[in-house]
């Protein structure tokens, strides 16, 4: 019996390549991922197999390979600009309130552009001694209403779409500054794949934000879980604690709790 085109259906016997073929790209477009093992279980072929038929659709632009798997290729190209990522609006709020009591009384912290952090900026409290440094004008902006906070941008090429501070001048500040606390955004993240997001500069920036501070807080609304973003900046392993909202999974939660990331709901 030939292989039927639902693929959540494992194939009776191996069918040929371009029935795989579009059988994969059926599964992508169903779970915008898709996993070599269980493809290789649910079509009677092997793993081997599995990953020639991601690379032949790989080079022919219809998806893009990852560790273990291959994910659509919109979800690698799409960055909406700041002023336009409005979704979530109110669990980025929530994450930006729970984040405030990572917040020191005195010292230094990092801030990363991003919309949820461009909410943590707004809540940033204005009674505390603080040395502020971001990559984002907005946010600097938005701080230097703060007498006491000393607001620092990075400097360098600004991206018109993030309105953040990447390139030589941002990458020589970082590497002069040791802070207590980053605040981080994220594009995507998972525990295999890790922290990513779509500009090359910008996660360049992020790399260096991850080694400059002493503790590591990542702000990622849950639609962030599982999404693979082209450039890679750190591992799950790199952030002390991960704080996100109600509508992340138990599942999920305990998956990076496993790998040694505090895990906070708000």
């Amino acid at each position: 019996m030939a292989p039927t085109g639902d693929p959540g259906r494992r194939a009776e016997r191996p069918p040929y390549a371009a029935q795989r073929q579009q059988i994969l790209l059926q599964t992508l477009r169903g779970a915008g991922r898709i996993d070599v093992t269980d493809m290789a279980d649910r079509l009677a072929v092997s793993t081997e197999t599995i990953r020639k038929d991601l690379t032949e659709l790989e080079r022919q632009g219809l998806l893009h390979r990852v560790h273990g798997g291959a994910v659509a290729v919109e979800d690698l190209s799409f960055e909406p600009a700041v002023a336009a990522r409005t979704e979530y609006a109110d669990e980025k709020r929530r994450i930006a309130r729970a984040a405030l009591g990572e917040v020191p009384s005195e010292g230094a912290v990092l801030v990363d552009a991003g919309s949820t952090t461009a909410c943590l900026a707004e809540l940033m409290p204005a009674d505390r001694d603080l040395a502020v440094f971001t990559s984002a004008l907005t946010i600097a902006l938005t701080l230097a209403t703060r007498p006491r906070l000393t607001v620092h941008t990075l400097g360098g090429r600004v991206r018109s779409r993030t309105f953040a501070e990447v390139d030589n001048w941002a990458v020589r500040a970082l590497s002069e500054i040791r802070v207590d606390v980053a605040f981080l955004g994220t594009n995507g993240l998972t525990v295999d794949d890790g922290l990513r997001t779509p500009d090359e500069s910008e996660a360049t920036v992020k790399r260096l934000m991850l080694k400059a501070a002493r503790r590591r807080v990542l702000l990622a609304d849950h639609s962030k879980v599982g999404r693979i973003s082209l450039y890679k900046y750190g591992d799950l392993s790199e952030i002390d604690l991960l704080i996100s909202d109600t509508g992340m999974s138990d599942t999920d939660a305990r998956r990076f709790e496993d790998v040694g990331v505090e895990v906070v709901r708000a």
